[in-house]
């Protein structure tokens, strides 16, 4: 009965119990990490079994760590280069792609010719960049299409002096600047900057047959002019793939220059024209009243006439006499009339 046991034989039972708790804990613990722990030893990575158990109380996989250091010392990076197992950690930790990391790294180290530091390599991946990608384009120079494809713009259309459009496809070569990848301008600043040194290149040249002749001034002048600057990447060449003529902008623009004067030149006319009527209406206007004043004055001489009359100052002889006047000068003035609107005859 359990009562009947003393408190020896509890305290016996009690720890026997906790043993063997703990005997099955650290052997699941050791079956989980045993695997993990041989291949960093047997590799050389010095991870320890705590460091492992460490890894899983802030919740770091140690599956990812302990893989990473095992491709970084193999590849021969190791503490001294940084790459320690808690930098690993702490990179993890922070939303980092370790993997990621190493293989660039060991990329940039395969390279020789690539300057490439642990913390470099993370602050590149933590900024959200591919790092290994722009380890892979310093090696490998990447190729840019200008325009970019799915822009919506077939080419690059710029106009030279001689006002004739041409049509420019170029393709840039570029390779990535690790030095500048951190606040450095993506591909997008170089296919707009390129863009803009084809279109001031070819509106700098005198006529559209020095660019069709020689279309490597373009790439001269464009690459003078240091685009690259300030950005992710650094400009290897820029290759004029295609290159059209299209139309004749500058002869446009004449005849639209053309048009429009010839419209002003109408406009004025008109407005000329307009005024010229305005003033024929007004002088229709002044002989109209000058015709009314005429039909007054002519309606006072009956009057004056009848005045003359009761005054004594005119006679019936001198009235009839100054009828027999105006009727001769009426008969004057319609032969005259007459023999001027008379044809002549041979």
């Amino acid at each position: 009965m359990p009562g009947d046991l003393d408190p020896l034989t509890l305290l016996l039972i009690f720890l026997l119990i906790v043993g063997i708790l703990v005997l099955f804990v650290i052997g699941a613990v050791f079956a989980s990490y045993f695997r993990l722990w041989i291949q960093s030893y047997l590799t050389g990575a010095g991870i320890t079994i705590f460091d492992l158990l460490g890894m899983t109380f802030r919740k770091v996989s140690a599956k990812v760590i302990v893989r990473s250091k095992i491709m970084a010392v193999q590849a021969g990076l190791g503490d001294d280069q940084g790459i320690t197992s808690q930098a690993l950690e702490a990179h993890y930790m922070a939303g980092g792609n370790v993997p990621l990391v190493i293989r660039a790294l060991i990329a940039a180290r395969k390279a020789k010719t690539i300057q490439l530091t642990f913390r470099e390599a993370t602050a590149i991946d933590l900024a959200g960049r591919d790092v290994l990608e722009s380890v892979q384009t310093s090696v490998y120079p990447k190729v840019i299409d200008c325009p970019a494809r799915g822009s919506g713009k077939a080419s690059l259309d710029a106009v030279a002096k001689d006002g004739i459009q041409l049509k420019v496809k170029a393709r840039v070569t570029v390779r990535a600047n690790l030095q500048q990848l951190i606040g450095g301008a993506t591909e997008e600043t170089i296919i707009a900057r390129v863009g803009e040194g084809i279109v001031s290149a070819i509106g700098s040249a005198a006529t559209h047959k020095v660019v069709l002749e020689n279309p490597d001034l373009i790439s001269k002048a464009v690459l003078a002019r240091r685009l690259d600057s300030q950005t992710a990447f650094e400009i290897v060449s820029i290759d004029i793939a295609d290159i059209d003529v299209g139309e004749n902008i500058g002869a446009r623009l004449q005849a639209d220059q053309a048009e429009a004067d010839t419209r002003v030149a109408r406009a004025r006319a008109e407005g000329r024209r307009a005024m010229a009527v305005a003033n024929e209406q007004e002088m229709y206007a002044a002989i109209e009243e000058s015709r009314a004043a005429l039909v007054d004055a002519e309606a006072e001489v009956p009057a004056a006439i009848a005045e003359a009359f009761r005054g004594g100052k005119l006679g019936i002889l001198d009235y009839y006499k100054l009828r027999n006047v105006q009727a001769d000068t009426d008969m004057r003035k319609a032969i005259a009339s007459t023999g001027a609107s008379a044809p002549r005859t041979a």
